[in-house]
């Protein structure tokens, strides 16, 4: 494994944990970013990496955009994020889960985990039963909890709302064609809450199964996944893996607005400069991202406290995700530095750095 403090997206992590099981063929990766605003909380991710050096660049950019958002979200929680290294087979055992879940419980409190790409609710409930630093478990009635996926949908379908109202003026989707990449709990969720408004949708997805019938359901064009992000569109939202706003994928796009759940999807710093440099609008992904970790995190603190949250209280949260946007907006025309600079700046200052 390199050293992680050479890694161009090492930014003065707190702590960087490698964590290996042979017994249980588990090897893992836990970064804690920042606890300054408290306990780290962010996903765990179950994926096959060719290369460690991958695993170790997704567990920094992550962690550290969970420490980003979770500020921006004015949570009383840092940032940390976990990976844990599936083969090529994605073979994943009781074993490996229990020993993960024991992993997470010898940091104290420090990092509390949650669903991501690759990990169930099931997943994370075998997890819980080996450390109490867990979230996003089932719940009941009016309680906040379960898949965070749905609530992540809900805040980027505001978030695509607040962009559409602020860059093309109009007051409703009705109309509006949005490109969505991914149709999964997060990209599927989007796709259909934007469908009920009366927006034009193209979808594509690598599960080519989930796609035709999301595509079906919804009345939606389909295209492959290599051409979604040239479709001529209003709005583009990725909602699958990260870093696809490079060069070569920004100079595909053909938008007024990128407006998605993915994380991380710039995949330089010097790539939010390049989308302002086209015009192009785009939505901090940390910022719009936010509904996952906000119930898990609002679950989490209520559970430490011996309540429950009320789903109301998360959807108050997210009904509040467009004002940061428009915030973030705005001082970018204003100042005419890049949405996502301005967004880095604003939660840095939040987190003390």
């Amino acid at each position: 494994m390199p050293a992680f403090w050479t890694d161009p997206d090492f930014d003065d992590h707190e702590s960087v944990t490698v964590v290996r099981d042979r017994a249980s063929n588990l090897t893992a990766i836990i970064a804690i970013h920042s606890t300054h605003l408290g306990p780290a909380a962010g996903g765990t991710r179950f994926w096959h990496y060719p290369d460690p050096a991958l695993a170790m660049r997704d567990a920094l950019r992550l962690s550290r955009g969970m420490s980003y958002k979770n500020a921006m979200a004015e949570l009383p929680m840092g940032g940390g994020k976990a990976v844990i290294l599936a083969d090529k087979k994605g073979h994943k055992s009781p074993e490996m889960l229990a020993a993960f879940g024991d992993a997470v419980e010898a940091l104290g409190g420090r990092y509390v985990t949650a669903e991501d790409v690759g990990i169930s609710l099931a997943d994370m409930v075998a997890v819980s039963e080996r450390t109490r630093h867990v979230s996003g478990l089932p719940a009941e009635g009016s309680a906040a909890g379960g898949d965070p996926g749905p609530f992540t949908a809900m805040g980027i379908y505001h978030g695509i709302k607040a962009a559409v109202a602020h860059k093309l003026g109009k007051d409703s989707v009705k109309g509006v064609h949005v490109a969505v990449q991914g149709t999964g709990s997060v990209g599927g969720g989007v796709a259909r809450l934007l469908h009920r408004d009366g927006a034009r949708l193209t979808l594509a997805d690598v599960n080519d199964d989930r796609a035709k019938t999301l595509s079906k359901e919804l009345d939606a064009a389909l295209v492959a996944p290599d051409a979604i992000m040239s479709v001529a569109c209003d709005v583009f939202s990725p909602n699958a893996l990260g870093a696809i706003l490079d060069d070569a994928g920004i100079a595909r796009l053909d938008c007024a607005i990128v407006a998605g759940g993915a994380n991380n999807q710039l995949a330089r710093p010097e790539h939010g400069a390049a989308l302002a440099a086209r015009g192009i609008l785009y939505a901090p992904d940390y910022v719009i991202n936010a509904g996952g970790i906000i119930s898990v995190s609002l679950e989490h603190l209520a559970r430490q406290s011996g309540s429950h949250c009320d789903i109301n209280e998360v959807r108050k949260r997210l009904a509040q995700i467009p004002d940061r946007l428009l915030a973030i907006w705005r001082e970018s025309e204003a100042t005419t530095v890049s949405a996502d600079v301005v967004a880095d700046r604003m939660a840095q200052k939040l987190i003390g750095r």
